[in-house]
Protein backbone atom coordinates (compact mmCIF):
# COMPACT_ATOMS: atom_id res chain seq x y z
CA UNK A 1 0.00 0.00 0.00
CA UNK A 2 1.28 3.36 -0.64
CA UNK A 3 0.29 6.89 -0.86
CA UNK A 4 1.16 9.21 -4.19
CA UNK A 5 1.34 12.89 -3.97
CA UNK A 6 1.27 15.20 -6.66
CA UNK A 7 1.35 18.69 -6.53
CA UNK A 8 -0.45 21.08 -8.94
CA UNK A 9 -0.57 24.69 -10.22
CA UNK A 10 -2.25 25.53 -13.26
CA UNK A 11 -1.88 21.84 -14.53
CA UNK A 12 -5.03 21.37 -17.11
CA UNK A 13 -3.75 19.75 -20.10
CA UNK A 14 -1.30 17.47 -17.62
CA UNK A 15 -2.84 16.54 -14.80
CA UNK A 16 -5.21 14.48 -16.87
CA UNK A 17 -2.40 12.48 -18.81
CA UNK A 18 -0.35 11.86 -15.57
CA UNK A 19 -3.67 10.13 -13.58
CA UNK A 20 -4.78 8.32 -16.76
CA UNK A 21 -1.48 6.66 -17.10
CA UNK A 22 -1.62 6.33 -13.16
CA UNK A 23 -4.55 4.36 -12.99
CA UNK A 24 -2.99 1.97 -15.86
CA UNK A 25 -0.22 1.21 -13.50
CA UNK A 26 0.18 -2.49 -12.04
CA UNK A 27 -1.43 -2.53 -8.47
CA UNK A 28 1.24 -1.76 -5.78
CA UNK A 29 0.63 -4.61 -3.34
CA UNK A 30 -2.63 -6.47 -1.61
CA UNK A 31 -4.42 -4.22 0.06
CA UNK A 32 -5.37 -4.29 3.65
CA UNK A 33 -8.90 -5.01 4.88
CA UNK A 34 -11.13 -2.13 4.44
CA UNK A 35 -8.34 -0.14 3.04
CA UNK A 36 -7.10 1.04 -0.83
CA UNK A 37 -3.97 -0.45 -2.02
CA UNK A 38 -2.92 3.12 -3.88
CA UNK A 39 -4.26 6.37 -2.60
CA UNK A 40 -3.69 9.21 -4.82
CA UNK A 41 -3.50 12.86 -3.70
CA UNK A 42 -3.62 15.53 -5.68
CA UNK A 43 -2.75 19.43 -4.25
CA UNK A 44 -4.15 21.82 -6.18
CA UNK A 45 -2.31 25.02 -4.93
CA UNK A 46 -3.72 28.41 -6.43
CA UNK A 47 -4.99 27.30 -9.66
CA UNK A 48 -7.35 29.30 -11.90
CA UNK A 49 -7.75 26.97 -14.74
CA UNK A 50 -9.41 23.47 -14.68
CA UNK A 51 -6.55 21.42 -12.98
CA UNK A 52 -9.62 20.71 -10.48
CA UNK A 53 -12.35 19.71 -12.46
CA UNK A 54 -9.48 17.91 -15.04
CA UNK A 55 -8.74 15.89 -11.68
CA UNK A 56 -12.56 14.80 -10.23
CA UNK A 57 -13.39 13.95 -13.44
CA UNK A 58 -11.04 11.15 -13.02
CA UNK A 59 -12.89 9.92 -9.38
CA UNK A 60 -14.92 7.19 -11.16
CA UNK A 61 -12.45 5.60 -12.58
CA UNK A 62 -10.74 5.47 -9.35
CA UNK A 63 -13.57 4.07 -7.90
CA UNK A 64 -13.57 1.61 -10.21
CA UNK A 65 -10.41 0.35 -9.61
CA UNK A 66 -10.29 0.60 -5.67
CA UNK A 67 -8.20 2.66 -5.67
CA UNK A 68 -8.24 6.26 -3.36
CA UNK A 69 -8.31 9.55 -4.74
CA UNK A 70 -8.53 13.00 -2.92
CA UNK A 71 -8.12 15.95 -4.31
CA UNK A 72 -7.29 19.69 -1.86
CA UNK A 73 -7.88 22.82 -3.88
CA UNK A 74 -5.95 25.21 -1.88
CA UNK A 75 -6.30 28.74 -2.70
CA UNK A 76 -2.82 29.72 -1.97
CA UNK A 77 -0.36 29.27 -4.72
CA UNK A 78 3.09 27.15 -3.15
CA UNK A 79 4.68 23.59 -4.17
CA UNK A 80 5.93 23.65 -0.77
CA UNK A 81 2.32 23.73 0.94
CA UNK A 82 0.92 21.53 -1.55
CA UNK A 83 3.50 18.90 -0.10
CA UNK A 84 2.88 19.59 3.12
CA UNK A 85 -0.94 20.16 3.09
CA UNK A 86 -0.75 16.26 1.40
CA UNK A 87 1.58 14.40 3.54
CA UNK A 88 -0.96 15.33 6.60
CA UNK A 89 -3.49 13.42 4.75
CA UNK A 90 -1.17 10.59 3.40
CA UNK A 91 -2.69 7.43 4.60
CA UNK A 92 0.40 5.57 4.21
CA UNK A 93 4.26 5.45 4.99
CA UNK A 94 5.34 4.62 1.90
CA UNK A 95 5.12 7.50 -0.26
CA UNK A 96 5.71 8.57 -4.07
CA UNK A 97 6.17 12.21 -4.96
CA UNK A 98 5.37 12.57 -8.16
CA UNK A 99 5.38 16.01 -10.96
CA UNK A 100 1.92 16.48 -12.45
CA UNK A 101 3.34 16.34 -15.85
CA UNK A 102 5.37 13.34 -15.67
CA UNK A 103 3.81 10.50 -17.30
CA UNK A 104 4.64 6.82 -15.47
CA UNK A 105 4.96 3.46 -17.45
CA UNK A 106 2.67 0.95 -16.46
CA UNK A 107 5.43 -0.94 -14.09
CA UNK A 108 6.81 1.76 -12.52
CA UNK A 109 4.96 2.74 -9.21
CA UNK A 110 4.94 -1.02 -8.81
CA UNK A 111 8.72 -1.26 -8.50
CA UNK A 112 9.11 1.63 -6.38
CA UNK A 113 6.75 0.32 -3.84
CA UNK A 114 8.56 -3.20 -3.80
CA UNK A 115 12.17 -0.97 -3.46
CA UNK A 116 10.37 0.24 -0.15
CA UNK A 117 9.41 -2.47 1.57
CA UNK A 118 12.41 -2.54 4.02
CA UNK A 119 12.46 -1.33 7.62
CA UNK A 120 15.94 0.85 6.44
CA UNK A 121 15.53 3.73 5.11
CA UNK A 122 15.61 4.07 1.35
CA UNK A 123 15.09 6.62 -1.28
CA UNK A 124 14.08 5.46 -4.41
CA UNK A 125 13.01 6.05 -8.32
CA UNK A 126 12.95 5.10 -11.85
CA UNK A 127 14.86 5.93 -15.58
CA UNK A 128 13.77 9.89 -16.58
CA UNK A 129 13.34 9.43 -20.72
CA UNK A 130 12.98 12.76 -22.25
CA UNK A 131 9.91 12.51 -24.99
CA UNK A 132 10.43 14.10 -28.27
CA UNK A 133 10.75 18.19 -27.72
CA UNK A 134 9.82 20.55 -30.70
CA UNK A 135 12.46 22.71 -30.97
CA UNK A 136 16.31 21.61 -31.92
CA UNK A 137 18.01 23.14 -28.85
CA UNK A 138 16.10 20.86 -26.69
CA UNK A 139 15.99 17.98 -28.14
CA UNK A 140 19.98 18.11 -28.56
CA UNK A 141 20.23 19.56 -24.96
CA UNK A 142 18.22 16.45 -23.73
CA UNK A 143 19.76 14.24 -25.40
CA UNK A 144 23.40 14.81 -24.06
CA UNK A 145 21.09 15.50 -20.69
CA UNK A 146 20.55 12.15 -20.63
CA UNK A 147 23.85 10.92 -20.95
CA UNK A 148 25.28 12.72 -17.99
CA UNK A 149 26.55 10.17 -15.58
CA UNK A 150 24.20 11.67 -12.40
CA UNK A 151 21.30 11.06 -15.15
CA UNK A 152 22.89 7.87 -16.52
CA UNK A 153 24.30 6.11 -13.48
CA UNK A 154 22.80 7.26 -10.04
CA UNK A 155 19.45 7.71 -9.21
CA UNK A 156 18.11 11.52 -10.00
CA UNK A 157 14.79 11.71 -9.01
CA UNK A 158 13.98 14.11 -11.19
CA UNK A 159 10.05 14.76 -11.40
CA UNK A 160 9.84 11.48 -9.53
CA UNK A 161 11.01 10.62 -5.88
CA UNK A 162 9.62 7.44 -3.45
CA UNK A 163 10.74 7.16 0.40
CA UNK A 164 9.62 4.56 2.83
CA UNK A 165 8.41 5.35 6.49
CA UNK A 166 11.57 5.19 7.59
CA UNK A 167 13.16 7.46 4.94
CA UNK A 168 10.62 10.01 5.53
CA UNK A 169 10.74 10.17 9.32
CA UNK A 170 14.29 11.85 8.35
CA UNK A 171 12.91 15.11 7.65
CA UNK A 172 9.63 16.90 9.22
CA UNK A 173 7.65 19.92 6.87
CA UNK A 174 9.32 20.70 3.85
CA UNK A 175 10.72 23.58 4.28
CA UNK A 176 10.21 27.26 2.04
CA UNK A 177 12.88 25.84 -0.27
CA UNK A 178 13.40 26.08 -4.14
CA UNK A 179 14.27 22.31 -4.98
CA UNK A 180 12.21 20.14 -2.40
CA UNK A 181 13.69 17.18 -4.66
CA UNK A 182 17.36 18.29 -3.88
CA UNK A 183 16.66 18.79 -0.73
CA UNK A 184 15.03 15.27 -0.40
CA UNK A 185 17.95 13.41 -1.86
CA UNK A 186 20.00 14.82 -0.07
CA UNK A 187 18.78 12.95 3.20
CA UNK A 188 20.00 9.79 1.86
CA UNK A 189 23.72 8.57 1.17
CA UNK A 190 24.54 6.61 -2.47
CA UNK A 191 24.09 3.60 -0.65
CA UNK A 192 20.59 4.33 0.54
CA UNK A 193 19.33 5.09 -2.87
CA UNK A 194 18.24 2.92 -5.36
CA UNK A 195 16.82 2.69 -8.80
CA UNK A 196 14.40 0.88 -10.86
CA UNK A 197 14.56 -0.01 -14.37
CA UNK A 198 11.28 0.99 -15.08
CA UNK A 199 11.26 4.71 -17.02
CA UNK A 200 9.15 7.36 -16.94
CA UNK A 201 9.04 10.70 -19.04
CA UNK A 202 9.94 13.87 -18.08
CA UNK A 203 9.41 16.72 -20.37
CA UNK A 204 11.55 19.08 -21.46
CA UNK A 205 11.06 22.89 -21.60
CA UNK A 206 11.07 24.38 -25.06
CA UNK A 207 13.43 26.81 -26.31
CA UNK A 208 16.96 28.31 -25.50
CA UNK A 209 15.65 30.64 -23.09
CA UNK A 210 13.35 28.71 -21.18
CA UNK A 211 16.09 26.36 -20.49
CA UNK A 212 18.37 28.86 -19.49
CA UNK A 213 15.48 30.10 -16.43
CA UNK A 214 14.58 26.39 -15.54
CA UNK A 215 18.31 25.46 -15.29
CA UNK A 216 19.17 28.96 -13.02
CA UNK A 217 16.38 28.01 -10.43
CA UNK A 218 17.78 24.31 -10.44
CA UNK A 219 21.39 25.65 -9.70
CA UNK A 220 19.80 28.65 -7.19
CA UNK A 221 17.82 25.79 -5.77
CA UNK A 222 21.09 23.62 -5.41
CA UNK A 223 22.92 26.77 -4.29
CA UNK A 224 20.33 27.76 -1.77
CA UNK A 225 20.46 24.11 0.21
CA UNK A 226 24.16 24.49 0.01
CA UNK A 227 23.47 27.48 2.02
CA UNK A 228 21.23 26.60 4.34
CA UNK A 229 21.80 22.83 4.84
CA UNK A 230 25.59 22.76 4.47
CA UNK A 231 25.90 19.25 6.73
CA UNK A 232 23.72 17.37 4.58
CA UNK A 233 25.47 18.71 1.07
CA UNK A 234 28.94 17.98 2.33
CA UNK A 235 28.07 14.16 2.59
CA UNK A 236 26.21 14.56 -0.41
CA UNK A 237 28.00 12.79 -3.57
CA UNK A 238 29.05 14.86 -6.46
CA UNK A 239 26.66 14.92 -9.02
CA UNK A 240 29.12 16.92 -11.78
CA UNK A 241 31.42 14.91 -14.29
CA UNK A 242 35.18 15.06 -13.89
CA UNK A 243 37.79 16.45 -16.52
CA UNK A 244 37.99 13.02 -18.00
CA UNK A 245 33.93 11.84 -18.50
CA UNK A 246 33.44 15.92 -19.89
CA UNK A 247 35.74 15.54 -22.61
CA UNK A 248 34.46 11.81 -23.57
CA UNK A 249 31.05 13.34 -23.66
CA UNK A 250 32.22 15.92 -25.84
CA UNK A 251 33.71 13.64 -28.19
CA UNK A 252 30.55 11.08 -28.32
CA UNK A 253 28.01 14.78 -28.73
CA UNK A 254 30.26 17.84 -29.28
CA UNK A 255 27.09 19.51 -30.37
CA UNK A 256 24.78 18.75 -27.18
CA UNK A 257 27.81 19.27 -25.61
CA UNK A 258 27.94 23.12 -26.88
CA UNK A 259 24.26 23.57 -26.30
CA UNK A 260 24.35 21.82 -22.83
CA UNK A 261 27.75 24.39 -22.03
CA UNK A 262 25.93 27.79 -23.56
CA UNK A 263 22.91 27.13 -21.67
CA UNK A 264 25.08 26.38 -18.40
CA UNK A 265 27.27 29.67 -19.18
CA UNK A 266 24.33 32.02 -19.85
CA UNK A 267 23.10 31.54 -16.60
CA UNK A 268 25.59 33.52 -14.93
CA UNK A 269 25.01 36.39 -17.32
CA UNK A 270 22.42 38.85 -16.18
CA UNK A 271 20.47 38.03 -19.21
CA UNK A 272 17.05 36.36 -19.61
CA UNK A 273 15.77 36.74 -16.11
CA UNK A 274 13.96 34.83 -14.49
CA UNK A 275 9.75 35.45 -13.76
CA UNK A 276 9.59 33.82 -10.33
CA UNK A 277 11.37 31.44 -8.27
CA UNK A 278 9.59 28.61 -9.96
CA UNK A 279 9.76 29.25 -13.26
CA UNK A 280 9.08 26.02 -14.89
CA UNK A 281 9.63 27.44 -19.13
CA UNK A 282 6.26 26.95 -20.02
Amino acid sequence: MISIIIPANNEEGYIGPCLDLILSSQAPGPDAPGQPALQVIVAANGCDDGTVAETQSRRAAFVEKGWQLDVLDLSEGGKIGALNASDAIALYGRRIYIDADIQVTPELIAQLARALETADPVYASGRPRVPPAKSYISRRYARFWEKLPFIAEQVPGCGVFAVNAAGRARWGAFPDIISDDTFVRFHFSRDEMHGVSATYAWPITEGFANLVRVRRRQDEGLEEMRRLYPDLARQTQVTAPGGGKKLRLFLRDPVGFMIYAAVAITVRLPVLRNRSAWDRGR
